[in-house]
C-alpha cells in the first residue's frame, strides 16, 4: 500500500497515541513514549508488522504513544495508513489486510 499524504490517527489522551503517516523513502520510524523503556520495543514491532501485513514499504511514521495496548495501536496505524491514500470505509479490505 502506498502512503500518498500526510494523514494521522488518535489522541493524546492517556492510553491512546497518536500516530502520523507520511511519504517517504524505505520505513522512517519516530518513536516516543510515557512507557517507553518498559514497552518501547514491543511498541516499534507492533507497529512496523502492522505497516508490514499493509504492504507499506515507504513511509515516515511518527508514533506518540500514551501508554495504548497493541490493539489500539495496530487500530491507529492502520487507520492512518488507509486516511493516507484514501480508502473509505466502502473499500477497507475487511477480512483481507485488517485482521
Amino acid at each position: 500500500m502506498e502512503i500518498l499524504k500526510t494523514a494521522a490517527a488518535g489522541t493524546l489522551e492517556s492510553s491512546d497515541c497518536l500516530v502520523t503517516v507520511e511519504p517517504g523513502e524505505g520505513i522512517h520510524l519516530d518513536l516516543s513514549s510515557s512507557v517507553m523503556n518498559q514497552y518501547g520495543r514491543q511498541i516499534k514491532a507492533t507497529v512496523l508488522s502492522t505497516l508490514e501485513r499493509l504492504g507499506v514499504e515507504n513511509a515516515s511514521v511518527t508514533v506518540v504513544d500514551k501508554g495504548a495496548l497493541d490493539c489500539t495501536l495496530k487500530a491507529r496505524v492502520e487507520c492512518a495508513v488507509f486516511r493516507s491514500n484514501g480508502t473509505s470505509a466502502s473499500n477497507i479490505p475487511w477480512g483481507g489486510a485488517v485482521r
